[in-house]
């Protein structure tokens, strides 16, 4: 949509073709049915969210970024505000006055939209885009053609992987398409304990071979198969299933160093010394993880707590700051917010979108190898590379 809106604005006759009976499916599903729009914060921050080649989007981000897309909405009718963490949503929370903003802008275009029309396959002619071949066989022709169709999550709004299919038959590479910004598996049982358990103001730190790959402070949450929430979410995107040995550190009092915890842990037996370990950790966490924790630490429940040894208590407090868990992959495409891989960069132009294989043709959003954090990152990058390619296709036509 912002493809066809930006290549209307240079005067283009356009027309979208929308497998979907509608234009916009799977905005009315971010953010929870809000569409978070973008994310506000400073060039440097924004590309500190950007996961996977970011300086591929330099071009498009310096010619539409996150104040320029700001600016559209809120001139086509949609005004937003901006919320924790510079998240950019609609006031009215609603993810339908987005897409409502965008149509208008497309038909003041007077962009010919074709709701229910799938793509079967694009057409070229020595290296040049031709046209495109629908599903019912009706063939259109045209100067430009700008893939839009995202990736490979949420498959029920109609990402199913067409636009990986058009670029590798159009000579394309793409790189291995993963789900990502996703929930992630892990070994240990008793997450199933804790099904359903939320963990706020905590910090979670990924590591593969022992190596950091990312760590954050926030929300998690625990499920049947293993963890979830904003924080689980960010971490899957450094995610690598090529990686032998990949753990989650889960610090559950990320505000006290390991020596402050140890007196914490001192101070509050001291208070219980005549309880049983499994009943004087009320005060340090949310019920039904007690058992658990007793469990891991290995100390036995009925222990009075003052005969607890020094070994004991810090061994303690060392599993409280990293809570260890084996992650042994992914949950799948229907539950991951973006696709990690895609058309390869290294075949489009990232000044124009335009392939370098296929004249006149262009690639935009998620369907390239391009992916950010949770926050607006990844609606940002669409706008920008939609904005982008519909700007530069038929520029010299």
């Amino acid at each position: 949509m912002m493809a066809a809106i930006a290549a209307a604005e240079k005067g283009n006759e356009v027309c979208l073709f929308e497998k979907n009976e509608k234009p916009g499916k799977k905005i009315y599903i971010t953010g929870k049915g809000r569409c978070n729009v973008t994310n506000a914060a400073d060039r440097e921050t924004f590309f500190q969210n950007v996961c996977t080649n970011e300086k591929f989007l330099y071009s498009a981000f310096s010619g539409f970024d996150n104040q320029a897309v700001m600016a559209l909405f809120e001139k086509a009718g949609c005004p937003l505000k901006t919320e924790r963490g510079e998240r950019v949503f609609p006031v009215s929370d609603h993810a339908s006055d987005v897409i409502a903003a965008l149509q208008r802008q497309m038909k003041k275009g007077g962009v010919d939209i074709r709701l229910n029309q799938r793509v079967q396959e694009i057409l070229t002619n020595q290296d040049r885009f031709a046209g495109v071949r629908l599903a019912d066989q009706e063939t259109a022709e045209g100067d430009a053609c700008i893939v839009c169709t995202g990736g490979m999550s949420y498959p029920a709004t109609g990402s199913t992987g067409d636009g990986y299919r058009f670029a590798e038959a159009t000579g394309h590479r793409v790189v291995e398409c993963r789900p990502s910004l996703v929930p992630l598996c892990a070994k240990e049982e008793w997450c199933r304990e804790l099904m359903g358990l939320s963990l706020k103001n905590v910090t979670v730190t990924l590591k593969a071979n022992g190596k950091e790959k990312y760590s954050g402070f926030g929300e998690m949450l625990f499920t049947h198969f293993g963890v979830s929430g904003p924080l689980v979410l960010s971490a899957s995107s450094y995610y690598n299933k090529e990686e032998k040995k990949t753990e989650l550190f889960i610090d559950l009092k990320p505000a006290l160093t390991l020596e402050q915890l140890d007196k914490r842990l001192l101070r509050d037996f001291e208070e219980n010394k005549n309880k049983q370990f499994k009943n004087a950790l009320a005060g340090l966490f949310p019920g039904k993880l007690i058992p658990v924790m007793v469990r891991l630490s290995g100390i036995s429940p009925e222990k009075k707590v003052h005969e607890l040894t020094r070994q004991e208590r810090r061994a303690f407090a060392e599993l409280i700051k990293g809570l260890p868990l084996t992650i042994t992959g992914t949950r799948g495409f229907s539950e991951a917010i973006v696709t990690k891989g895609g058309v390869s960069v290294k075949d489009i132009n990232p000044s124009t979108m335009e392939s370098k294989r296929i004249k006149g043709l262009y690639f935009a959003g998620e369907v390239l190898d391009l992916d950010g954090l949770t926050g607006g990152f990844n609606l940002q990058i669409a706008w920008s590379t939609g904005h982008l390619a519909g700007s530069r296709a038929c520029a010299g036509c």
